[in-house]
């Protein structure tokens, strides 16, 4: 048995009916843990195809989010394919779509359909906001769903104008979601229960993420306000200037405060009343900050960091993506892998993050062509469709 064969998900049949970031990454996540998982794209493939860099005809970032998948091109809207599209679910444990609701339903390929015949099938949709309620119809992209799910209310300076965050958090949050929560309904087929629809809406995991501020408004009844790299409960919690970068520390509670104090050798710290608890050291945050800042500029950020690091406080550069993976940790987790994409130009992956049994998870980083596994796949179809005795087409009482 080979190292994919032992991972949790393998055994897995998934069919994915998803574009650009929130759906793909969630089939990526599965097939990462094992599971077999078939894109289906339009003739035009995943929009994500087109996104640069483009090296060799391949987009990079279509890539990094479809890693392990096979391809196969249908149009939905030919019955022929359509019928294709259903043997293949028929034969799967789990349907993944991103589309906007109603959209799978008018291509006959919703859980209406699906449900009666496969009971045990674990439906996904991931969706702006969700498969019923007065906003459901309603598109939505990273940006308007960090816009209005507040997380733009709170990100930025506190004079600046609106600034989403710059990781598209919300498509990979209800992605996350996705393949946890489906990972959960699989456990439950698994023990002999049955399947079902899951309804993942980007607008309400967006929101759940967010507990810290939620909590906030709900104990104070006041919006949480931006404060840039600040926190709005800790204090020295952001970052600051030194004399050559910037660098940031967090002292999260009182005895690395008084690590801090010591750092910079400043003890009248200690005994002004502004800075006495956490609670008021973050009400005078603004007054701390200057404080400290004007003894950064004495040194580097990278022999304050070094200070820092001997007192037990953490501290990081601010580093950029190229800082980041050169990280020393980064290399002994061996997140950076090589991948070959179709047409045989060499890349680099950030491959699954997370370890079993101290081990890290035997990731498949080749990304699939535009309809690559089109001819196997479709005669597993017609396989499917024969011991089905064609009962993937629409019946009478389907009209």
């Amino acid at each position: 048995m080979n190292a994919r064969e032992s991972l949790p998900l393998a055994g897995v049949r998934v069919v994915e009916f998803c574009q650009v970031a929130a759906g793909p990454f969630c089939g990526m996540l599965l097939a990462d843990f094992g599971a077999e998982v078939i894109k289906v794209e339009p003739r035009e493939g995943d929009g994500l195809r087109q996104w640069p860099p483009i090296r060799n005809g391949f987009s990079e970032n279509f890539a990094s989010l479809n890693r392990g998948k096979r391809s196969l091109v249908l149009d939905l809207k030919d019955p022929a394919d359509r019928d294709v599209a259903r043997a293949l679910v028929l034969d799967a444990d789990v349907l993944v779509e991103n589309n906007r609701p109603g959209v799978m339903q008018r291509l006959g390929l919703g859980w209406d359909w699906f449900g009666p015949r496969k009971p045990s099938l674990v439906y996904c949709s991931i969706s702006a906001f969700g498969q019923s309620g007065p906003r459901a119809g309603e598109g939505g992209f990273d940006l308007t769903i960090q816009a209005a799910a507040g997380v733009m209310s709170v990100t930025g300076e506190p004079d600046g104008a609106p600034v989403k965050c710059g990781v598209p958090l919300a498509d990979f949050t209800a992605g996350l979601y996705g393949a946890f929560s489906i990972a959960s309904m699989i456990a439950r087929v698994r023990a002999g229960g049955p399947g079902g629809q899951l309804d993942v809406p980007m607008f309400a995991t967006t929101l759940a993420i967010a507990a810290l501020q939620t909590s906030e408004y709900f104990g104070t009844g006041r919006n949480p306000r931006k404060l840039g790299s600040a926190h709005p409960r800790n204090a020295p919690y952001q970052a600051y200037r030194a004399r050559d970068a910037w660098f940031a520390i967090a002292a999260g509670n009182d005895r690395l405060w008084r690590a801090v104090c010591e750092v910079v050798a400043m003890p009248e710290l200690l005994a002004d009343e502004r800075f006495a608890s956490t609670t008021l050291r973050a009400a005078h945050q603004a007054e701390l900050k200057d404080l400290l800042e004007a003894r950064f500029a004495d040194a580097g950020a990278a022999d304050w960091l070094a200070r820092f690091a001997k007192a037990g406080v953490p501290g990081a550069p601010i580093n950029g993506y190229a800082e980041a993976l050169a990280d020393p940790q980064a290399l002994h987790l061996a997140l950076v892998q090589p991948m070959t994409m179709p047409g045989g130009t060499d890349t680099r992956t950030v491959v699954c993050p997370v370890r079993i049994d101290g081990a890290a998870v035997p990731v498949d980083t080749r990304a699939p062509a535009l309809g690559e596994h089109d001819r196997e796949l479709r005669e597993r179809a017609r396989q499917v469709a024969g011991a089905a005795g064609g009962r993937t087409h629409i019946e009478e009482d389907d009209r």
